[in-house]
């Protein structure tokens, strides 16, 4: 399977946040290395193998994690981004100051094997559903400060991502519908008020809803916790009355469900399964 659509965001960006993470870990100083070595004085040559099945992801970022530290550091990655690649596998080769490379180790595999962990989940999710016109979609829902990353990971397993913040798109979920009093009053307030470009979902549990929802020209309808027959209904009610809306299923998203729910007819699938319950997949590095 190919990769879709993984857009790793740009240094400028990531560079803060992968700068913190080293000083949380190495505090006042990284005792170990620097007792045994001087700042440049040894090069070193390491490999990272992985120690399970898996999506391999986050190569990238972890090769910016050493080079941070010492910028001649040569990370060569060995495999693709978004690669499966099977226990045992050479994935990478290092090579550059033996102070960055055991200072950095840590902090780099962390991440490489957090990311590879969503991108393996998320890809058994995609797989279930690749010959389907369904498209499978993350959520909101990941770890603070890790949602640019985590996003990303879900891209290399071939997901799409949903919005990444509250202004990239409207999202009328059950709490604003109580809030504002209904669905129609939810709609017209707000769409008064957004930037033209910014489209509105509407989040549903039933069918009076759906309507609803279509009657006040949401772009995107959410079927959320519906039965498989009820949302066939509602995928039916809806193509009928406008084709140009998307349909979206959210709730109950497991690995046994997935296909029944995409075989409704729905356009897309969201959930936060493939980061909220994926397992790091085990990466080690190995110094030569």
């Amino acid at each position: 399977m190919e990769t879709i659509n993984a857009v790793l965001p740009p240094f400028i960006i990531l560079d803060s946040h992968l700068e913190e993470w080293l000083k949380e870990d190495i505090g006042r100083g990284d005792r170990t290395t620097q007792c045994l070595i001087n700042q440049g004085e040894m090069e070193g040559t390491a490999r990272w193998v992985a120690k399970a099945d898996g999506v391999v992801a986050g190569l990238p970022i972890a090769k910016r994690v050493f080079q941070l530290l010492n910028e001649k550091v040569d990370f060569t990655t060995l495999v693709k981004e978004g690669e499966f690649c099977e226990r045992g596998k050479v994935i990478a080769q290092i090579k550059g100051s033996l102070d960055a490379l055991l200072t950095g180790e840590r902090v780099a595999l962390n991440l490489g094997m957090s990311l590879s962990g969503i991108a393996t989940l998320t890809r058994k999710y995609v797989e279930k559903i690749e010959d389907l016109p369904t498209l499978f979609v993350d959520t909101r829902k990941t770890t603070p400060g890790l949602r640019i990353l985590e996003k990303y990971a879900t891209q290399v397993g071939a997901a799409i991502n949903h919005r990444m913040g509250l202004d990239d798109a409207v999202m009328i979920k059950d709490n604003h519908i109580a809030a504002a009093g209904g669905i129609e009053k939810a709609i017209k307030k707000i769409r008064s008020r957004i930037p033209y470009p910014l489209t509105i979902e509407v989040e549903t549990e039933n069918l009076e809803q759906v309507k609803e929802a279509l009657e006040y020209q949401a772009d995107i309808i959410m079927l959320d916790n519906m039965k498989p027959d009820v949302m066939r209904e509602a995928v039916k009610v809806i193509r009928q009355h406008n084709s140009k809306v998307k349909i979206e299923a959210s709730g109950n998203v497991t690995l046994e469900t997935i296909r029944a729910i995409a075989e409704t007819g729905v356009d897309y699938i969201s959930s936060s399964a493939s980061i909220t319950q994926s397992k790091w997949l085990d990466l080690s590095m190995k110094i030569d």
